[in-house]
Formats: C-alpha cells, sequence, structure tokens
C-alpha cells in the first residue's frame, strides 16, 4: 500500500478534538489526521499514537512516509513551524496521512454509483 503524508495547516485544539472524534470513527476510511504541539518529526510520529480509532494500515510504513516527508520538505516544514509558532498557544499542528489504495475505492465507489 501507498500512503501519502502532508502538514496541512493549524487550528485550535478544540476544533481538532471534536474534528478527529466525528471523522475518525471510520476504521475503513481513507486517510486519517495527526494533531502535534510542535512542528517536529518526533511530534508527529508520537500524534500516531493518538489516533483515537486506527485505521488497520501498514503504521511502519506510514511512519516511513511521514520521515521521508520530513527529510525532502524543508520549506514546507520552515512555512508551518512558523505558522505553528505565531498562533503558539491552545493549538496544533494539523497533518494528513492518506490511504492511496482506499482512496482509489472510495473515489471507484462514487462513480459506480
Amino acid at each position: 500500500m501507498a500512503y501519502i503524508f502532508d502538514i496541512v495547516g493549524v487550528t485550535p485544539i478544540g476544533k481538532f478534538v471534536q474534528f478527529q472524534h466525528q471523522f475518525a470513527r471510520n476504521p475503513n476510511r481513507s486517510k486519517t489526521y495527526l494533531g502535534s504541539y510542535d512542528c517536529s518529526l518526533d511530534g508527529l510520529i508520537k500524534a500516531t499514537k493518538m489516533i483515537p480509532y486506527k485505521p488497520n494500515w501498514d503504521w511502519d510504513q506510514v511512519l516511513q512516509e511521514i520521515v521521508n516527508f520530513w527529510m525532502k520538505s524543508e520549506e514546507s516544514i520552515q512555512h508551518w513551524h512558523q505558522q505553528l509558532k505565531e498562533v503558539r498557544e491552545e493549538s496544533l499542528l494539523v497533518a494528513r496521512v492518506t490511504n492511496s489504495e482506499k482512496l482509489r475505492q472510495e473515489f471507484e465507489w462514487l462513480f459506480d454509483q
């Protein structure tokens, strides 16, 4: 399976928690979101352990994708680090992990309807 990791923004903690509880209940979803208090590789890796209803994915491969992103996206990381720093209080860095195969299945289902 292929996974895609990207950082999508900064949001207040309360909004993220509310979103995560609504979104994360589907174990067959194509994506999941991570929230981290800091813009660091360690923070994002720790965030994978905080997902309330983890999909049945290859989490070693997900972690490898996060590391790969970190190694090749210095400009993006610096941007999000600065954004988080500017709104530091009560906010989280939000990242998304997408399971490409599950996403493809969702799109196929939409077009078959």
